[in-house]
């Protein structure tokens, strides 16, 4: 089957506004607005999505995209896992919260069956664009992977939708 792709980039939760606290009345706010973009997506023929699965934004559109599944069931979710044993110092939550989404993704992909190395997150990174049509970024401006991701899709010429975590709207 011929999908139209989506992935997303953005940062993790230090270079959010909420950091961590996805309670905060802002992340519930920009959650909104992501769910709104991603389902304009879907009703716009998009409805194949990729996230690397790095907590943060990764996270945050993978738990949307597996929402929006309910209501739209041609939705496909890919998980891009960079390296082996990701998540292996993350907290027990996030662990738990990170395997409850990949047992509930359609397809999981590991870009790099080794353990963590200085490249596997651009590799992952580098993977996600090239599969897609359209990026979907969560970008606060300053240097980072999220802007070398943009930087990977303007060379190969995708369609990039930047959004700003500070305002969202």
């Amino acid at each position: 089957m011929n999908y139209k792709k989506c992935c997303f980039t953005g940062h993790r939760p230090k270079g959010l506004p909420w950091g961590y606290n996805e309670l905060n009345e802002n992340c519930i706010e920009f959650k909104k607005v992501i769910k709104n973009i991603i389902e304009k997506a879907i009703i716009n023929g998009y409805t194949y999505f990729i996230t690397g699965m790095a907590l943060g934004i990764d996270i945050i559109c993978a738990e949307l995209v597996l929402n929006l599944k309910e209501k739209y069931n041609n939705v496909v979710l890919e998980c891009a896992i960079p390296c082996l044993n990701q998540e292996k110092k993350w907290t027990c939550v996030q662990q738990e919260r990170y395997k409850k989404f990949l047992s509930n993704a359609d397809i999981i992909h590991y870009v790099s069956n080794e353990s963590y190395s200085n490249t596997c997150m651009n590799e992952r990174n580098k993977y996600m664009v090239e599969q897609c049509d359209v990026v979907i970024a969560v970008w606060n401006g300053k240097p980072s992977g999220t802007r070398n991701t943009i930087e990977i899709a303007k060379s190969l010429g995708k369609k990039i939708r930047v959004i700003d975590p500070f305002n969202p709207k």
